[in-house]
């Protein structure tokens, strides 16, 4: 049974003796899913369980928290994701400046042998760990030797001639350009967030819109998306506007929700919306006839998308 467990004094027993890989899985992408299956296949050859090991929050906001970087997914999802491929245990581990003063071998010696029991250690070219990073791959593979754990080193995945990462989708997203993020991504890329008062204007024009705040992860640029939402067993099609609205000399930033074909009152609930695509950039109409035509080519547009990524 996949379990998610916060916190290293929570961890149980089944969880220990078994494979292990170890890092922030912001966005599971392709790559993950190459080191996750090699995670998988290492776990069966030990006989023990397949354990992801990440950080909350990551390590850069103890250490240059002018250089985080907005979240791809929150952790829940992450685990969401990793149990999906199959994983058997997350753990959190929750960053804090005593775990990040502990050096590459005590870090190694205290989580992964004394405490874990790691039978194998599965991890990317790139993998540093222990204070200021020292630790790298060939540090990691002298201590494996040293307390007989069996280490594999996952292979980099590329597409279109870039190497696959979190870094990458970022940038992608950042730009706009939901389509090709989500080529790299395992699933839609999603904005999760409550639903806020707004003004209600949208129900007087016959496009009633939930109003997302609280938004815990990268919210792409200024524009109008297709995408979808799922309430409960039922998932609709979604138009979901990001930024100003000019026609009404409102000038703040907004994140609205139009779902098709629902009607209810979802206000306090908390949304996940998924991210297709972007349709069109944010305009300024010269009145609400214009903009009503306007809206319904977008919803006419989101349905098109909506069935071809769904049908």
């Amino acid at each position: 049974m996949a379990l998610l467990v916060r916190g290293l004094g929570s961890v149980p027993q089944e969880a220990c003796g078994g494979a292990i890989a170890i890092g922030n899985f912001d966005g599971i992408h392709l790559g993950h899913r190459q080191l996750v299956r090699l995670l998988i296949d290492q776990s069966q050859r030990v006989g023990g369980p397949s354990v992801i090991l990440t950080f909350d929050p990551p390590p850069i906001k103890l250490l240059r928290p002018e250089m985080v970087p907005p979240a791809l997914t929150w952790m829940e999802r992450r685990a969401e994701i990793l149990f999906k491929l199959g994983i058997d245990y997350v753990i959190i581990i929750e960053t804090t400046h005593k775990l990040l003063d502990l050096s590459a071998e005590d870090f190694y010696k205290q989580i992964l042998v004394d405490l874990l029991n790691a039978k194998s250690i599965i991890e990317g070219p790139n993998f540093h760990f222990g204070k200021d990073r020292r630790g790298d791959i060939a540090l990691l593979d002298e201590l494996c030797q040293q307390h007989g754990v069996h280490l594999t080193i996952a292979d980099g995945q590329s597409s279109a001639g870039h190497w696959v990462s979190s870094s990458r989708i970022r940038s992608l997203i950042d730009s706009g350009d939901i389509r090709e993020a989500n080529k790299l991504l395992l699933e839609p890329y999603r904005l999760h967030g409550r639903v806020v008062q707004g003004a209600a204007r949208g129900r007087t024009i016959g496009f009633p819109t939930a109003n997302l705040g609280d938004i815990d992860v990268l919210v792409p640029p200024h524009g109008v998306y297709a995408g979808a939402v799922s309430l409960g067993q039922v998932q609709y099609p979604a138009a979901i506007h990001i930024g100003p609205n000019p026609t009404f000399a409102e000038n703040a930033t907004k994140v609205e929700v139009f779902l098709l074909d629902f009607s209810g009152d979802l206000y306090g609930a908390m949304l996940e919306v998924e991210l297709l695509e972007q349709i069109r950039g944010v305009k300024k109409f010269d009145g609400v006839e214009q903009l009503v035509a306007q809206l319904k080519i977008d919803v006419a547009k989101v349905r098109q998308i909506y069935q071809a990524y769904f049908a």
